[in-house]
């Protein structure tokens, strides 16, 4: 098991019911107010989400978010989690991200997913007046901005002769996230770092595709090591049963996508209310998916944290967390940065 646990946040930008936190106008503002909270607890990384069209999340433009978070903060490091490179050119991308990096040099992470973030209606508005792009592109899309970025296109490449400014030496961190074995394999043999979303499909994410990410790697022959970083979902409360309840939100949330269905964050207590009327195969449902997520006290969770870092062998854990209120995800996220004499979560503003 990993001596050392450095831990990220993963900010989807919920939205949180208007009037709860009157001196954070939205969400954009509460992610920034997280973000300066969650450096002075120790966190390695903080990244935002991309999605469109959503009732549930207000995070479209990570790269605004980026900029803005890395200007409030001193260490952490920032970035995407991801950028959702179908709907862009790797030019664009690189000249962003490239701009990033020069203004805060050593603390940009640039994060990159293969789904749309959003829905049909959302992909053609980003795409128009073209038509949208399809996955099969997104291989060569990834491999092109690594190499925009990293200053190696071919002299045979079309684009070989682009100039991207302004000139430094302060390459963003590159990961690839991905839930499934396709991905990893991808990452890979493009020679990307690894973000594994196991808070995305529990069931699904196993310990054997850093394995074949691993393979990936070397067989491409890439220079350094493959990069792991496993990203969960995880709400944290003074007691587990307020954990339980707090984590409603969101289980309820996948449990309604499951079956087609979107509206808003429901309060924890509106979500209690509706299981009160559940068949018994819902609340089996509901119990399943709520097994995929870190759900306790500090104690509970920090373990789990570290028995899920040795099980997929990394020392990197990101975390998601999506409560109805913003002060209790702000707590959970308190909870887990706090030093704890009995975990090996590393807390670098207390050594």
């Amino acid at each position: 098991m990993p001596t050392d646990i450095k831990l990220t946040v993963l900010d989807q930008s919920p939205v949180h019911p208007p009037g709860a936190t009157p001196e954070l106008a939205n969400a954009g503002r509460m992610s920034i107010e997280l973000a300066k909270a969650c450096e002075a607890l120790g966190f390695s990384r903080y990244w935002v989400s991309e999605h469109h069209n959503s009732a549930q999340f207000a995070g479209p433009s990570p790269e605004i978010l980026i900029a803005s978070i890395a200007g409030a903060t001193q260490r952490i490091r920032v970035g995407s989690g991801g950028v959702m490179l179908s709907h862009y050119s790797p030019f664009k991308v690189a000249e962003v991200f490239n701009m990033l990096s020069a203004l805060y040099p050593g603390r940009i992470d640039l994060g990159i997913g293969r789904a749309p973030g959003g829905d049909m209606l959302a992909s053609s508005a980003l795409a128009w007046p073209a038509q949208m792009q399809n996955a099969e592109n997104y291989p060569l899309q990834a491999t092109t901005l690594k190499a925009l970025l990293e200053k190696s296109i071919p002299d045979d490449h079309p684009w070989s002769r682009l100039h991207i400014t302004p000139d430094h030496n302060s390459c963003p961190d590159l990961w690839m996230l991905g839930s499934s074995g396709g991905s990893a394999a991808l990452a890979g043999q493009v020679g990307m770092k690894l973000a594994l979303a196991r808070f995305i499909s529990p069931d699904n994410c196993t310990p054997d595709i850093f394995t074949n990410y691993d393979h990936a790697w070397m067989q491409a022959n890439h220079p350094g090591k493959p990069g792991r970083m496993l990203a969960i979902g995880a709400f944290c409360a003074e007691s587990g049963e307020e954990a339980k309840l707090l984590a409603g939100t969101a289980i309820y949330r996948k449990m309604m996508m499951q079956q087609g269905q979107r509206e808003g964050l429901l309060a924890p207590e509106v979500v209690q209310d509706r299981r009160a009327k559940f068949s018994l195969s819902q609340e089996s449902q509901y119990q399943h998916l709520a097994n995929g997520y870190t759900i306790g006290e500090p104690d509970h969770c920090k373990r789990e944290i570290e028995a899920l870092a040795g099980e997929f062998g990394c020392d990197e854990i990101a975390i998601v967390t999506v409560t109805h209120d913003f002060s209790a995800r702000l707590n959970s996220y308190r909870l887990l940065g706090e030093p704890n004499q009995a975990t090996s979560i590393e807390n670098p503003d207390t050594e």
